[in-house]
């Protein structure tokens, strides 16, 4: 059974009286512990795509589920906690709070499990952090890290509900090109060692290539 269906999804959006298309009956599978590569030109649809199967966005028609769920019908409260427990989000440009040291930052996700205490809270973001090689950085604050450090935290905060599906939207893109290779290592190493499966939005076909499978998109649509 796939663990992420997409099902003859269409996204519009709408900006003062135009409709722009960006999905446009769009269907997809992805399987348990598969590594999939979104690539295509810019505004083909790569990032909404990610944002529809975290629930970040919602589809103008079609449907999304993951794990069984229509991610789409959900209400604001209830996809935040099935987000929280189900969907790791990377992003390109880290959105880690300036004021929080590194633990800190990994810590937030788990402000959303109901009953967990301060002391497991913190124990799980040690590991999450040892797990991306970065134990000693804990009191760190991002100002004090390298761009390729404050992405290993973004995914150290990504992992540490230990959700079984990563979303990475270009999480290469901001990087020099031994960090981004440090980078690649480590989803690497998440989807193998881990078995996490991971969706991956990426412009570098270098990146890509280490993917299990790529999938092409071009105007809304899957390009063969």
């Amino acid at each position: 059974m796939a663990q992420v269906e997409v099902r003859n999804v269409r996204k519009v959006y709408h900006r003062d009286k135009l409709e722009v298309p960006v999905l446009d009956g769009l269907s997809i599978d992805i399987n348990p512990g598969e590594y999939v590569a979104l690539i295509g030109p810019s505004r083909s649809g790569k990032t909404t795509l990610l944002n529809l199967i975290g629930g970040i966005d919602k589809p103008t028609s079609g449907e999304v589920n993951v794990a069984g769920e229509n991610v789409g019908a959900l209400s604001t409260r209830a996809l935040a906690r099935w987000r929280a427990r189900n969907v790791g989000y990377i992003f390109q440009l880290y959105n880690l709070m300036p004021v929080l040291t590194a633990l800190q930052n990994v810590e937030l996700p788990l402000l959303l499990v109901k009953g967990m205490k301060a002391k497991e809270r913190k124990e799980r973001a040690k590991l999450a952090l040892s797990i991306v090689g970065l134990e000693d950085r804990l009191d760190h604050y991002p100002r004090q890290l390298s761009g390729g450090q404050e992405q290993r935290v973004a995914i150290a905060r990504a992992v540490v509900t230990d959700p079984t599906l990563i979303l990475a939207d270009e999480p290469t893109g901001d990087l020099d090109k031994k960090s981004a290779g440090e980078v690649l290592e480590l989803l690497e190493k998440l989807n193998t060692s881990h078995q996490k499966t991971i969706v991956m939005v990426t412009h570098d076909p270098g990146a890509a290539e280490r993917a299990h499978r790529m999938v092409h998109l071009d105007k809304g649509v899957l390009s063969r």
